[in-house]
């Protein structure tokens, strides 16, 4: 069953909120404007869904015959988590740079979004190293293992297009909200601090 439930958001909602690929497509996306954003959450939702089934395919076996691997599992996640932490507090630390997408390109429906999202989203290896090493820290041997990752895998979607949707609307209220330097900074700080945490708890087995 999952655990943690309220921890498990705010590492997704932190990860997400790091600049990334899929970041820099939403901004893209908004501001070519049409469909295209919506078909680009949808396949970005849909990468995260497919990397967590992935990842419990194979996850309820490990969980039930090894505990050692799964302590490899949580340790290797906790390190993940930090190591993210660590670059995000460097980034912020040296330099936090903006650069606007460049405007003009050629619009494409929902199904064109859709397959844009869902290759950034499934070429992104920081997703799959999550889903791999991350999520099962979120899942304990007791009741349907499978079916209660597949739904950490739905939360992590979900969760995820909310703070896409939320950065989208902001910068289409006006860039300058989202893309002032003090303001990326001090993000980039905190989230670094909270990660770097989080990923210390993960990998004590608190």
């Amino acid at each position: 069953m999952p655990t943690h439930v309220p921890v498990f958001i705010a590492t997704t909602l932190l990860l997400a909120m790091l600049p990334g690929a899929s970041q820099a497509l939403m901004i893209r996306q908004v501001l070519e404007g049409g469909r295209t954003l919506r078909g680009t959450l949808a396949g970005n939702a849909t990468g995260f869904l497919l990397w967590s089934t992935a990842a419990a395919a194979g996850l309820s076996a490990v969980l039930l015959a090894s505990p050692t691997a799964y302590a490899v599992l949580r340790i290797a996640g906790g390190i993940v988590l930090m190591i993210l932490g660590v670059n995000t507090l460097r980034t912020a630390l040296t330099t936090v740079s903006t650069r606007p997408p460049h405007e003009g390109g050629r619009r494409t429906g929902f199904a064109g979004g859709y397959l844009t999202g869902l290759i950034t989203n499934l070429g992104n290896p920081k997703a799959g190293v999550f889903a791999v090493s991350v999520l099962p820290q979120f899942v304990t041997a007791k009741g349907p293992v499978f079916l209660s990752t597949v739904a950490l895998g739905a939360l992590w979607a979900l969760v995820s297009a909310s703070w896409y949707m939320l950065l989208t609307w902001a910068v289409s209220r006006g860039r300058a909200l989202v893309s002032q330097p003090t303001v990326l900074r001090g993000l980039s700080v905190a989230t670094g601090v909270v990660l770097l945490g989080l990923g210390a708890a993960v990998a004590a087995g608190f």
